[in-house]
């Protein structure tokens, strides 16, 4: 019981306070000493706000311990300052917020040589952002007095811990117009400018990779807040320069002026891809662009496609000579030359240009035969999944854009209708006369023909004893995607006719492998997904009929598949959901309410001897609590013999007896809905309380009515219990035994 312990003790912190010439070390050596704190323990408040304390605690997280301590020692004290500094407790906050000589010592911290110890920065770091939320006013002036702060913060932005307290200025700031004031205080003092100026091939890779990221943040940041701003306001300054063309293709000179490395390319690219973001990625990306083709595009501010175009060259010959790297060992074998994560961000890059639906971008990269190359990889690179994904939404963003144009400008005959934006020679590299983007993909990338040789190389492949290609799932939702344009998509006409200029060979080929081996493929997807989650239904039969079942249903079962550990079928969870067991304390009943959805379904003969024997069973009468000879006072102590409890369990186990008999004699199969474990054990303890209630006497059965025939006692046999109960009849349990066996 909980009164049996001491609850009352004192802290040791307390008796240190009330000691003479107490000093700070002292108090931080205690293990309860942040735990005081939270706990606003008013000595221990009044003693760390003290002027002394407060400097020796700024001094902790700004300085250098000193370099002969013990490594796993040296930051202790550092540690627990910032903690005390954070703890959120306003005596705290009110003496480090409005005292400004403490502010001063920690902007001291700022002034220092690169690079920063990173620990004391993240310790720095916290303790700022702190106050940033809970001091705004009295901070944020003592901010913008300092007239180089900016400058300071971009020199450490190797720390991360830098890049965090940039975000904090532009996400922890409130109310609204305190927010605006630093938005245009931070934009006045070009920080999206110094930022992207880090972007510079010759830059640090570091200060590369936190530039980047920081961007990133902003730009997901400022867009968050905008969405969740109910009121009108102004526009977020970071952003619209962010998303300004001038910025834009600063940045992208950035990344191109001399020497093009991998870091710079990659960083470059992730800004891009930022600006670009949809928020709808991976596979419910791919899924939406499938089931509503370009219907749901995503408008992306005009003057960041402006900026990209004139630069998708750049991105084109970084596909064709990508920064170099070094063969790597991987696990399918030496790979002389890897993708390289610049050709991976670069598709990455293409896919999301493409996904746009803007007609000038998609022209463009038609006309740069970028999809060719990005096919190329795909069938070079067999086992790079992530570049295989790339590829296919480029091929479903192709397709589902050909018929959003057509729709859209009909009367568009060629590409030479609009100026080009390369030079002469680029233009003739192209394939002029086209009539939509979808025709180099057919033609000039040969897409069909690379799908049936891919297949059959695999097939040869597997025959010889190989191993099935890594891109063979994506290359089969790549043809599936070609079909179900060229039966339903809004252009399948144009389309078809362009299957149809292809060569009779090939065009036979096609025909075969869609009617046979793609459909089988398809069948055997469809039956190893859906039909595990059993989700065939009756608005499906038209479409199960075509070689090319509903690739939503097919994707949201796999999709399903992927995530049964987090639903209520995987077995872990026994179909109950965790909020049902914290509900047992006020509801003893809360467990038992789901017995009743349970389905028993017994598929058996109602007419044999077997069902009679297991419905005479059922139907046994229990008595009832007012039966009882004598009433049992539950609080009385009372020995509990082992006979006693033979007595109770014997109740249920005759039963589970009597249920095992009947299903392996019928040999039919007992269907249960959700019958896992748990439920199991639920329906044991609920038929253990059930016939609980009949006491301890025997019990009346259903064969009363039945002369000369005795009724069976629920009661183990001896042989379970390891010897007989005196207290009951023999006969007794040979008439259980034949009533079992029978």
């Amino acid at each position: 019981m909980f009164w049996k312990f001491d609850l009352n003790n004192t802290s040791h912190i307390d008796q240190l306070l009330d000691r003479e010439g107490v000093t700070l070390r002292e108090l931080m050596e205690e293990e309860d000493v942040l735990q005081e704190c939270k706990a606003q323990n008013r000595k221990l408040l009044l003693f760390l706000s003290k002027d002394h304390c407060m400097q020796e605690l700024v001094t902790l997280i700004t300085e250098e311990p000193p370099a002969d301590l013990e490594e796993k020692t040296r930051f202790k004290f550092p540690n627990i300052a910032c903690e005390l500094l954070t703890s959120d407790v306003a005596l705290i906050n009110d003496k480090l917020g409005g005292d400004e000589s403490l502010l001063e010592k920690l902007y001291h911290f700022l002034e220092q040589e690169p690079p920063l110890n990173p620990l004391l920065a993240s310790f720095f770091s916290k303790t700022i952002g702190n106050l940033i939320a809970r001091k705004t006013d009295q901070v944020i002036s003592f901010l913008r007095k300092k007239h180089n702060f900016i400058s300071l913060v971009l020199n450490h932005i190797d720390a991360s811990a830098m890049m965090d307290l940039l975000l904090r200025l532009i996400s922890c700031v409130e109310p609204a117009p305190l927010r605006m004031e630093v938005l245009n205080w931070l934009n006045e003092e070009r920080l999206i400018q110094r930022l992207t100026e880090l972007m510079h091939t010759g830059r640090d890779e570091e200060r590369q990779s936190n530039a980047s990221q920081t961007l990133c943040d902003i730009i997901r940041l400022s867009r968050d807040q905008a969405n969740q701003l109910s009121e009108v306001t102004e526009p977020d300054p970071l952003l619209a320069v962010l998303e300004s063309q001038e910025n834009v293709a600063e940045l992208l000179k950035n990344m191109f002026e001399g020497e093009r490395t991998e870091a710079s390319v990659v960083n470059g690219t992730q800004v891009l891809l930022t600006l670009l973001e949809s928020r709808r990625s991976g596979l419910e990306g791919l899924m939406d662009l499938y089931s509503q083709g370009c219907e749901r595009s995503y408008t992306v501010n005009s003057s960041i496609l402006c900026a990209i175009e004139p630069h998708l060259k750049d991105f084109q010959q970084l596909l064709l000579n990508p920064p170099t790297r070094s063969a790597i060992l991987t696990t399918v074998g030496v790979l002389e030359q890897p993708l390289g994560s610049a050709r991976l961000h670069v598709a990455r890059l293409v896919a999301s240009l493409l996904q746009t639906c803007d007609l000038s971008i998609c022209q463009e990269i038609c006309r740069l035969n970028t999809m060719d190359l990005l096919l190329d990889l795909f069938f070079k690179y067999s086992w790079n999944n992530f570049l295989h994904l790339q590829v296919e939404l480029c091929v479903a963003s192709i397709l589902n854009h050909s018929a959003h144009a057509d729709l859209q400008n009909p009367g568009l005959q060629n590409h030479e209708e609009r100026p080009a934006t390369g030079t002469g020679s680029q233009a003739e590299e192209g394939t002029p006369g086209q009539n939509s983007t979808s025709d180099p993909l057919f033609q000039h990338c040969r897409l069909v023909q690379r799908i049936l040789d891919a297949w059959e190389e695999n097939d040869k492949n597997q025959a010889e004893g190989g191993r099935r290609r890594g891109n063979m799932g994506h290359l089969t939702r790549i043809a599936n995607t070609v079909v179900q344009n060229l039966e339903k998509g809004l252009a399948h006409s144009q389309m078809n006719d362009l299957i149809k200029e292809l060569p009779e060979d090939c065009r036979g080929r096609w025909e075969s492998f869609v009617g046979e081996t793609l459909r089988e493929t398809n069948r055997r997807n469809t039956v190893d997904l859906v039909s595990t989650h059993n989700l065939h239904s009756s608005s499906e039969d038209d479409d199960m009929e075509s070689p090319f079942p509903n690739d939503l249903s097919i994707q949201q079962a796999f999709s399903d598949y992927q995530i049964q550990q987090m639903t209520a079928n995987f077995v872990d969870q026994f179909g109950f959901n965790d909020e049902e067991f914290s509900e047992h304390d006020e509801n003893i009943n809360a467990a038992f309410d789901r017995i009743a959805e349970i389905n028993f379904n017994i598929d058996a003969d109602d007419h044999s001897a077997n069902a009679a024997a297991f419905e005479a069973c059922c139907k046994e009468r229990i008595q009832q609590f007012d039966d009882c000879e004598e009433e049992e006072d539950i609080w009385d102590e009372k020995e509990i013999n082992y006979a006693t409890q033979i007595k109770s369990r014997s109740r249920y186990s005759t039963w589970m007896i009597c249920l095992r008999k009947y299903n392996l004699l019928t040999k039919k199969r007992v269907e249960i809905l959700s019958f896992r474990p748990l439920t199991f054990i639920i329906i044991i303890i609920f038929l253990f309380f059930f016939f609980a209630a009949a006491g301890s006497g025997s019990v009346t059965g259903a064969w009363e009515g039945s002369p000369g025939q005795k009724a069976p006692l629920v009661a183990s046999d001896s042989s379970s219990s390891g010897g007989s109960d005196s207290e009951e009849d023999p006969g007794e349990h040979k008439t259980v035994e034949h009533f079992v066996k029978k």
